[in-house]
């Protein structure tokens, strides 16, 4: 899906988040696409417009009105020259001008000239993102059509924890991408998917747990692709900072029990299960209600197994219904794999092993997909979201 020829206009509003744009430039410049860059007056106190013409190598635009330029109706150029807007940080004020027409700068005047929808990342305090009129103004844009890269839950420059920080400049890339490159094919329309996603917990005592790096990306980006196919999509997910895909049955659990049951609940309506979910396989025998203190001496952990959820759905599945695992695994790849396939009773398993691009928290994956009775077919490296619609075009025509 190269970019090569698209027309983009990226364009930046005063917020701390400036400083991620230019990676999502420079990856779109390197995509082939050409790349337009307005910033407001606010943006460049944050960011040289230097920095983003290197990457960009187009002049930035700032003024609507500048003294040396030849400028006319250049807004409206910038307009009609963009086949997609993207606006990269968006502060709350931005949001708020142009869900009421107002347009008192270069950026705001191009997006209120534009025909089409744009795509927007919110960037803010969690406080200023919570405000009744900033999610009224989100909502009001989302029914006019524009799409948006949600914020994500983190740290923010000033402190402050919560849903605010503006999505990583690889998730923005990966929006744009489904933007101009909507699936068509509705190759799952009336099928169910279920889809597992991140880590799980298992308590210690009131404040420790174990877990792994999961982040659960996959998983998420499974169930956007699943969405975009026309699947009714269920997303049963551990702790993770991402959003859910807009249209998913959103399912939060914690533990690995809590997985278990919450699969099984679903699992007799479901025509295909993806478990890319990373549960632990392990938990403690005795979970403290307390803190527990240390007292200069060692602490011994005793732990016991966990309920091996694919084994159990697997010994009463319709012969109608797909199993799909995942096996993330650092040696013997494919023999550990084919192993688990097996013995898991699965209609295919896909394995993939954990390297500095691939894995727990990476963007792109590269893996191998063995099919029950079939030879392993090895796939390039691919981004989670192009890895996932590859996966369920083959799954389709399994279902």
């Amino acid at each position: 899906m190269s970019l090569s020829g698209r027309q983009l206009v990226v364009g930046l509003t005063g917020g701390v988040s400036c400083y991620k744009v230019p990676n999502l430039v420079r990856l779109l410049y390197k995509e082939g696409a050409s790349v337009q860059v307005i910033m407001t007056k606010a943006a460049t106190k944050f960011i040289t417009p230097l920095t983003l013409e290197s990457v960009s190598q187009r002049p930035v635009a700032i003024q609507m009105f500048p003294e040396d330029e030849y400028v006319a109706t250049r807004h409206i150029d910038y307009s009609d020259w963009a086949e997609l807007i993207i606006i990269a940080p968006a502060t709350a004020n931005f949001m708020g001008k142009i869900a009421t027409g107002i347009s008192d700068d270069l950026l705001t005047t191009v997006v209120t000239a534009h025909r089409s929808p744009i795509l927007i990342a919110p960037a803010m305090n969690p406080g200023m993102w919570e405000n009744t009129v900033t999610q009224k103004n989100y909502n009001y844009l989302k029914e006019l059509g524009h799409k948006f890269v949600d914020p994500v839950e983190g740290e923010m420059a000033c402190d402050h924890e919560g849903v605010g920080r503006m999505a990583e400049p690889e998730e923005i890339f990966e929006a744009i991408k489904v933007h101009l490159f909507p699936v068509k094919k509705k190759s799952l329309s009336g099928k169910k998917v279920l889809i597992t996603a991140g880590p799980t917990r298992e308590k210690i005592d009131a404040v420790r747990f174990i877990s792994n790096y999961s982040s659960g990306k996959m998983g998420y980006a499974l169930a956007q692709a699943a969405i975009e196919m026309g699947a009714e999509t269920t997303l049963i997910s551990g702790p993770s900072s991402l959003v859910p895909p807009p249209g998913t049955k959103f399912v939060s659990i914690e533990s690995t029990e809590q997985l278990y049951q919450a699969v099984t609940k679903e699992f007799a309506n479901t025509d295909c299960l993806i478990m890319a979910a990373a549960p632990s396989d392990f938990k403690p025998e005795n979970e403290s209600s307390q803190k527990i203190k240390r007292n200069g001496g060692s602490l011994k952990l005793s732990l016991q197994p966990t309920v091996d959820i694919l084994k159990s759905l697997t010994n009463g599945k319709r012969k109608s219904q797909l199993v799909i695992g995942f096996a993330l695994e650092t040696s013997d790849a494919i023999a550990n794999a084919t192993k688990k396939l097996n013995e898991k009773n699965l209609d295919a398993i896909v394995v993939n092993k954990v390297s500095t691009t691939t894995g727990f928290n990476s963007d792109t994956n590269q893996v191998t997909f063995i099919a029950r009775d079939k030879e392993p077919i090895e796939w390039p490296l691919l981004t989670k979201l192009e890895t996932s619609r590859k996966l369920l075009e083959v799954l389709s025509s399994m279902i």
